[in-house]
């Protein structure tokens, strides 16, 4: 069932996201369940209810894109049907919406689903009908391991090389750092952390607080508590933007003022930061990968421009600051640009096999110099983080591109 929104103005933003321009249509091709001459089924689950609701504007944001797409006629002259289920962030339901869209919906494949618990829950399921699960809006490396799933892959970086490039950065910026840790108690907080000790090293040693939370804990006011009385003076927020606001809050009314890293997951201007103080956030570091669309700093560019002028004609109500829809523009046209590539070809195997190749595909919104590249035995589509810090109203970036080891 597609998502029930209200009809969308008509008409396309001229010079919108690189691929947009319709080619030439195809002749009859070779289909597997989920295509056909006139129609592309994909198919999305993710938390449209539950603790990160907040979340679920991601797939507003894909389906929009679809929308547009279909109305400048198509992929190819196919027609994209965005089909997506709630799963309230809870994998028994992520399961369940995968078996929906897989032997019910009939999907040609799995596209940007939301979260890390939900997608491993279902990725033997995935992995085992070999329906593809790709450019998920999730990083834990267990979905980006060909070796063991190779129906499976995600549409960015992972945990581990995120906190890995933070590690390296604070091994060598702060080689005297103190280091208190919090992160959330599920496989992302997990990994993010395993990269962040791996990227440490030696200086791994210079944690004097690791502490977690669960997801639907309402505060976690008590562990900034305990971190402060550790003496740490470097402080890693491996959480979602609810906690992390509550934390920089929290250590505001504490009167402590650590260096504050924040990750890609949880450096919202919008949802982390303006709701914690701009005053109380002055000087926190984050990596980043992609354009934030509430910073002046990227006003200009024109992948900027034109996703702008994608949400007054096609979502006209966003949240122009929030972050969540430009993650789903970006996964709808990297999914787009992969179909394109099938051509006439929309087998499950082509899709799979387009996008575990792809070059030096810049996606709209990525930071300039960021580009995607998978491999069939790499499945981790971006390898570089841009490394931010908070000035003023908005981030600036510091120094060049980090890249993972």
């Amino acid at each position: 069932m597609r998502m029930n929104r209200r009809a969308l103005l008509g008409g396309a933003a001229a010079g919108l996201a690189a691929g947009l321009v319709k080619r030439p249509a195809f002749a009859a091709g070779t289909y597997d369940a989920g295509a056909s001459d006139k129609e592309i089924r994909i198919g999305q689950f993710g938390p449209l209810s539950g603790p990160v609701s907040s979340f679920g504007v991601l797939a507003l944001a894909m389906d929009a894109y679809f929308r547009m797409l279909n109305e400048q006629g198509g992929i190819n002259d196919r027609n994209i049907k965005f089909i997506n289920y709630d799963d309230a962030y809870s994998p028994p339901k992520s399961v369940e919406a995968a078996r929906r869209l897989v032997e019910g919906d009939e999907v040609l494949f799995i596209a940007g689903a939301m979260g890390t618990p939900g997608n491993i829950a279902v990725q033997k399921y995935m992995n085992t009908r070999k329906v593809p699960q790709i450019f998920l809006a999730a990083a834990a490396s267990k979905l980006a391991d060909p070796a063991h799933s190779p129906w499976t892959m995600l549409g960015g970086a992972t945990y581990e090389i995120e906190g890995s490039i933070s590690g390296r950065y604070i091994a060598s910026a702060m080689p005297d750092a103190k280091i208190a840790v919090i992160y959330q108690n599920d496989d992302a907080g997990k990994a993010t952390l395993s990269g962040l000790k791996a990227g440490l090293g030696a200086r791994a040693s210079q944690i004097v607080s690791e502490l977690n939370y669960s997801v639907g804990d309402p505060t976690i006011d008590s562990q900034i508590v305990q971190m402060k009385a550790s003496g740490a003076d470097v402080v890693s927020l491996i959480t979602i933007p609810k906690m992390a606001s509550q934390a920089l809050r929290k250590m505001t009314a504490l009167n402590w003022k650590p260096q504050v890293f924040l990750g890609a997951g949880n450096s919202s201007t919008r949802s982390t930061l303006k709701p914690a103080g701009f005053e109380n956030v002055q000087g926190v570091l984050a990596l980043a990968t992609r354009q934030d669309p509430g910073n002046p700093l990227w006003a200009d560019q024109a992948d900027m421009k034109a996703y702008m002028a994608f949400l007054d004609r096609y979502v006209p109500n966003a949240d122009r600051g929030d972050d969540l829809y430009a993650i789903g523009y970006t996964i709808a046209a990297t999914t787009a640009h992969v179909i394109r590539q099938c051509g006439d070809v929309l087998t499950r195997e082509n899709v799979l096999r387009q996008a575990t190749s792809l070059r030096d595909f810049r996606a709209p919104l990525l930071i300039p110099g960021i580009t995607m590249n998978t491999t069939p035995g790499n499945y981790a589509a971006i390898k570089k983080f841009q490394m931010m810090r908070f000035k003023g109203e908005a981030y600036e970036k510091v120094g060049d591109l980090l890249g993972a080891v």
